[in-house]
């Protein structure tokens, strides 16, 4: 079992420190990777704390099970912006920080006096990473954004009514985290910059945009060309019999796609002469055959055990896996060989299970160090890192500019 004593960073980021605004999925998932990577990160939470503390089943009140799995390896300061001097703390942090991630809307930032020019006369240096919902120069600039609207938006629920009969939100927060990786990629891109000019920058991540090059990539396929060459939509991926193919017992996963599997695949059934089917001969004509071609093969695979064929089409060497549930995910022997899952002895939670970094470094390697935090557990220690004193930060305690949990009455 994992301990939750702080560890010295020792990622790549270490000695980066980032000053956090984000709430709920996207922004958390984010800063949650790049102290992973060993960045100092001050997870600034309104007198409220984060919305994500209270979905799901906790023990202690605002520690629900996506908070923790969002947001290890932070400090938790609570700081009232609508109180002059919470304000004027964060900016003091903002001052010695080399980022400041936000997903609050840049008209909310603005009234707030934390608009880029006025960030950046504060810190020149700073990396201020904008991730919310549309790009700025567009009409639908400031509009409010979730991942089942963005998802909608972008097309998601329309390709899996294509395929289902029925439009249906994909049921994991696919926007929320892919527009949070495309957060820490540019944060620690613009980070290698400043290092080669000494210049910090503004930079939008729009979930809007971010999703729609990461839909259209597969998606815009025949409109690709002027004049088209077909209709949007990559029809292998909108094949109706494309999912688990049922077994005896259950389900597997199997893709026979390049020739070479297709070759395997039906020398491994004895069905020789389906290599002549002109529908199947190349991989071009399997795409465009594609609904035949899963209908072949799911009637195959029923014919056998989910064990009989993973032992199978190891030996022909086609990509198969077993369809696991969330929970039997957890149980995945690769996993447990890896030690991706652990369990940590969190000092309010007790004992919960958490996930390791994903990868391996062999110079700077992320990890685990810090327990996700209390509402405010580190508010005291970061203001007294920023230059306040024992006497100041009782008053900005006392005030409620700041809290820390010694000082909620509840």
């Amino acid at each position: 079992m994992k301990s939750a004593e702080q560890e010295p960073a020792a990622g790549p980021l270490a000695g980066v420190r980032i000053v956090d605004l984000t709430s709920v999925v996207m922004g958390p998932f984010a800063s949650q990777i790049l102290a992973d990577l060993g960045a100092d990160v001050i997870k600034v939470e309104a007198p409220e704390g984060d919305t994500v503390r209270y979905i799901g089943p906790s023990r202690s009140k605002g520690m629900g099970p996506m908070y923790l799995a969002l947001n290890r390896n932070k400090r938790s300061i609570v700081l009232d912006l609508r109180h002059p001097e919470g304000l004027a703390a964060l900016k003091r942090l903002i001052a010695g920080a080399d980022v400041l991630l936000f997903n609050i809307r840049p008209g909310s930032m603005d009234r707030l006096g934390l608009g880029y020019d006025e960030v950046a006369a504060i810190n020149p240096r700073i990396i201020y990473c904008g991730a919310y919902g549309f790009g700025e120069k567009g009409r639908y600039a400031g509009k409010p954004a979730l991942d089942d609207l963005i998802q909608g938006a972008v097309g998601l629920p329309s390709l899996v009514g294509q395929v289902t009969g029925e439009p249906r939100y994909l049921p994991t927060n696919i926007c929320d985290r892919t527009t949070g990786l495309t957060a820490v990629y540019s944060v620690t891109s613009a980070l290698y910059a400043r290092e080669r000019t000494g210049r910090g920058q503004a930079i939008e991540v729009p979930m809007f945009e971010t999703m729609t090059q990461f839909v259209l990539s597969d998606h815009m396929y025949g409109r690709t060309f002027d004049p088209p060459l077909a209709d949007a939509g990559y029809v292998r991926l909108l094949a109706k019999d494309r999912r688990p193919c049922r077994t005896r017992d259950g389900f597997i996963c199997v893709l026979i796609y390049i020739d070479k599997h297709w070759k395997n695949f039906c020398e491994m059934l004895g069905r020789q002469d389906m290599l002549q089917d002109p529908r199947f001969l190349r991989m071009s004509d399997r795409t465009r055959n594609v609904d035949a071609l899963y209908a072949f093969v799911t009637e195959q695979i029923a014919q056998r055990t989910t064990g009989e064929w993973m032992e199978a089409l190891a030996r022909a060497d086609i990509p198969a896996a077993p369809m696991h549930t969330p929970a039997t995910l957890m149980e995945d022997p690769h996993l447990e060989d890896v030690g991706f899952f652990h369990w940590i002895e969190h000092p309010s939670e007790g004992r919960i299970r958490g996930m390791d970094v994903p990868g391996t470094w062999s110079g700077t390697p992320p990890g685990v160090r810090l327990h996700a935090p209390l509402l405010g557990e580190n508010t005291r220690e970061v203001l007294a890192e920023a230059g306040y004193g024992v006497t100041d930060i009782e008053r900005l305690l006392g005030c409620g500019a700041a809290l820390a949990p010694e000082s909620r009455s509840e």
